[in-house]
């Protein structure tokens, strides 16, 4: 008689079930049509993937992450979406593009000087670069997105443009899977500020693949808000589908190239999403160049996000300024790995990385691990990492002049989380991330 340990049955009931998923999602994907191009970087990435399963927590790169909540996804692609609906606006001075992974989110539409479409015969040349450049090519995660997408947004800045670039996609209610991959090229001396904005209530998983890649000079403000909703409770759950209750899962990838004297500065805000998993990489390929990094999670109820990030400087004179927050309430998971490397030939390099935490509840957990790699000798680097409750003092202080205790933490909350909010693009106001991050129904 062989005896198998329960958490070795467990482990293996998981795999069979994602190795089951994934053929059914991959039965269920139409052959592409139009581009031979992208239906050989399909066929390819479904090879990649076949006969396997979702990424084990055996795995080093996931072990603090289950993404068996991938599973509860109808494993078929999402159709034609609507027009999303209860869309703010858009502000002056936006432009925005609707992503649904089927329509054509330029059709109609007049670019203004300085930004135009990629020819496809230059986008079969790039598409890959940056991740190749970042070693995230062979991904899970990106594997995935390669077996999906049945087109690529690719556009080129040649200009310093005076507006915000908005990429939106809302699932809504919708339930099924979305590949989204998009290209960005900022020639030298141009630059853009792009709002990228993720919403979904129902059981969907979008997964979305971002390159891009900064010339000489060139200037990328990028700010990314995904705005997960948790399912609501059902009056009757035995008439749903089992799909009923799953809460939306978010796989983003981005991969940046920078060419010396280039700026990037991203900013993250994340919240409300059943399983997130972000995984920003950049690589300034001959050093010289600044990358600010700002990332603020947010996990209540039993929802995980884990955000992996790497800044790899391939030559002298880079810089690097990092700052990543969580919030962990309910039975929540945070998860933060950030890994600076500095080889030899990054001398001079001057890097600071820094992880925030605060736990809001006895049963939620963060596992946060800022690292640094140097082989070079000639550096300024340094990182930190702190996990704390909300001060006691601070309550006191607040208290003492006549705040009641639950307003008081607020007021905390609040202030922890503004100081990345406000590095947000301007438009971001519009969509609410405050509220949304601190549990508040937004303003109609």
């Amino acid at each position: 008689m062989v005896t198998i340990p329960v958490g070795e049955l467990r482990v293996q009931s998981r795999s069979l079930a994602g190795e089951a998923w994934l053929s059914e999602l991959f039965s269920s994907l139409p052959v592409l049509a139009g581009s031979a191009w992208l239906a050989g970087q399909q066929q390819r990435a479904r090879q990649a993937l076949a006969g396997e399963s979702l990424p084990s927590r055996r795995q080093e790169a996931w072990r603090f992450t289950d993404a068996s909540a991938i599973t509860a996804i109808p494993a078929h692609r999402l159709e034609r979406l609507a027009a999303p609906a209860a869309l703010p606006a858009p502000a002056a001075q936006v432009l925005r593009l609707v992503l649904d992974g089927h329509g054509d989110p330029l059709e109609g539409l007049a670019l203004p000087e300085g930004l135009e479409r990629l020819d496809p015969a230059v986008v079969e040349e790039l598409c890959g670069e940056a991740l190749d450049a970042n070693g995230a090519a062979a991904s899970w995660p990106v594997q995935l997105n390669g077996a999906l997408a049945h087109q690529v947004l690719a556009l080129r800045v040649s200009q310093p443009l005076p507006i915000v670039l908005e990429l939106v996609s809302d699932t809504g209610d919708a339930a099924g899977v979305l590949g989204l991959r998009l290209l960005l090229v900022l020639d030298p001396g141009a630059s853009l500020e792009v709002l990228e904005v993720h919403r979904a209530r129902g059981a969907s998983l979008t997964s979305v693949v971002l390159e891009a890649r900064l010339g000489p000079g060139a200037r990328l403000r990028h700010g990314l808000l995904a705005q997960g909703q948790p399912p609501q409770p059902a009056a009757a759950a035995d008439e749903l589908p089992s799909s009923a209750g799953a809460a939306p899962v978010l796989l983003h990838h981005l991969a940046v190239v920078q060419d010396p004297a280039s700026e990037l500065q991203l900013t993250a805000a994340v919240s409300g999403w059943g399983l997130a998993r972000l995984e920003p990489m950049v690589v300034q390929r001959s050093g010289a160049a600044f990358t600010r990094l700002r990332g603020l999670q947010r996990v209540d109820g039993r929802q995980v996000v884990d955000t992996h990030s790497r800044v790899l400087f391939a030559g002298p004179d880079g810089r690097l300024d990092q700052v990543h927050k969580a919030l962990a309430d309910g039975a929540g998971r945070s998860v933060f790995n950030g890994a600076v490397i500095v080889p030899r030939q990054a001398q001079r390099t001057d890097a600071a990385q820094l992880s925030r935490s605060l736990l809001l509840s006895d049963r939620a957990r963060i596992d946060t691990k800022p690292e640094l790699e140097i082989v070079a000798d000639d550096v300024k680097c340094a990182h930190g990492a702190t996990v704390s409750r909300l001060q006691q003092d601070e309550l006191f202080y607040l208290q003492s002049r006549g705040i009641a205790a639950d307003q008081a933490a607020r007021l905390l909350l609040r202030g922890f989380c503004e100081e990345v909010l406000a590095e947000l693009p301007t438009p971001s106001a519009l969509w609410q991330p405050l509220a949304l991050l601190m549990g508040e129904e937004p303003a109609p």
